[in-house]
């Protein structure tokens, strides 16, 4: 009889716990409503939600073995973040590339870190990157962080140089402005290529028309506002996931939550100026693509995808993690597609570790 009330009683207090950790998972879905810029440090919790997902799972587990009737807690709040569980892991049957259109084609993004910081291209050594770019079979590449040398000191990575090395792609759109560069590699005419103007110091997004046929596709291609970690910042978070010693938890956590909250707060407004700038645009077909520095539960990648559709959600498979250093393991590399373009295959290529970034690439075709 004693042990039935103590059961009783542990049962009850693990109840409280599920409860607790259903409201922050819940918390964690729908923080992408929050406006970063009003509430900073709230709106980074859809970070987390991975972590209150299978704290979740456990609790329905357990309860579906030990006491039936509370499941139906953890039931419904999965069935209420049904949309985020599957932004965040999707589950898709890849499409036989034999049954992809013959007309489809491939777009591949990637964050290259300046050319893996500049390390020359030569035949006996080449650059794995630019490697990589030229057996990617893509039709169009678009690169962040496509800083180049101005100079002609054949020791670095040029304009000249890179657009000799991929001369596969007969068309080519370097942008770099201050410390960053956007690269834009097409085997179709590049009609046009702008920056979108908004407030930042290093990041930006420029835009491209390119010429499909008898359309023409706008090309968003974005790198937003990073978080400012140093590298300090990265071994400490390490240090603290390997060995969660609770003097440093605190001050490590205060520390990043403090920075990823004031990069939310920057990133916000940046995303609101692409998504009206494509808004306005009046193409039907468009392809947003980048480094978000956002995961697929966050203010900018909901703003981001608003009349468009994430083509990992759609057709991926497993998290899709795409930054790749220091236990930052999250996807925060994007591709978007309007309505008017089909969409086949997204995947992130974690085989190259050149940069801090995979690249993630998809087919699409106009419906």
């Amino acid at each position: 009889m004693v042990l039935k009330y103590i059961g009783r009683f542990l049962s009850k207090i693990l109840l409280g716990c599920n409860v607790l950790v259903a409201l922050l998972m819940l918390l964690c879905a729908y923080s992408s409503y929050l406006n970063p810029v009003s509430y900073p440090i709230l709106a980074c919790a859809g970070l987390a939600f991975p972590v209150f997902l299978l704290l979740n799972l456990l609790f329905l587990l357990f309860w579906l073995v030990c006491y039936r009737r509370y499941a139906l807690l953890s039931l419904v709040v999965m069935f209420a973040c049904v949309y985020q569980i599957r932004a965040y892991v999707p589950v898709n049957l890849p499409t036989p590339k034999s049954e992809i259109p013959k007309d489809a084609i491939k777009i591949l993004s990637y964050n290259v870190m300046a050319y893996n910081h500049d390390k020359p291209h030569k035949a006996d050594s080449p650059n794995e990157i630019i490697e990589y770019l030229i057996n990617c079979d893509a039709d169009i590449v678009c690169t962040q962080e496509a800083v180049l040398n101005k100079g002609k000191n054949s020791k670095f990575l040029n304009e000249e140089t890179v657009k000799k090395a991929l001369s596969v792609y007969p068309y080519h759109s370097h942008v770099q402005e201050n410390a960053n560069a956007w690269d834009c590699f097409s085997r179709y005419p590049i009609l046009s290529s702008k920056k979108i103007k908004y407030e930042s110091v290093a990041n930006g997004s420029v835009a491209y028309e390119v010429k499909l046929g008898a359309d023409t596709l706008l090309l968003v291609n974005n790198h937003f506002e990073s978080n400012k970690l140093t590298a300090d910042d990265k071994t400490a978070y390490k240090a603290m996931i390997i060995d969660p010693k609770e003097e440093n938890l605190k001050a490590t956590s205060r520390l990043l939550i403090g920075k990823v909250a004031d990069a939310v707060a920057i990133r916000a407004p940046q995303a609101d100026c692409v998504a009206k700038y494509v808004r306005d645009s009046g193409h039907k077909y468009v392809v947003v693509c980048g480094d978000f520095n956002d995961s697929p539960i966050s203010y900018v990648h909901r703003v981001m995808s608003e009349g468009l559709n994430d083509a990992f959600t759609d057709t991926g498979c497993g998290l899709g993690i795409s930054y790749n250093r220091n236990g930052f393991y999250f996807r925060i590399d994007h591709i978007l597609a309007s309505d008017g373009l089909e969409i086949y295959n997204c995947r992130v290529d974690n085989r190259i570790k050149a940069s801090d970034h995979y690249p993630i690439s998809c087919y699409i075709r106009k419906r």
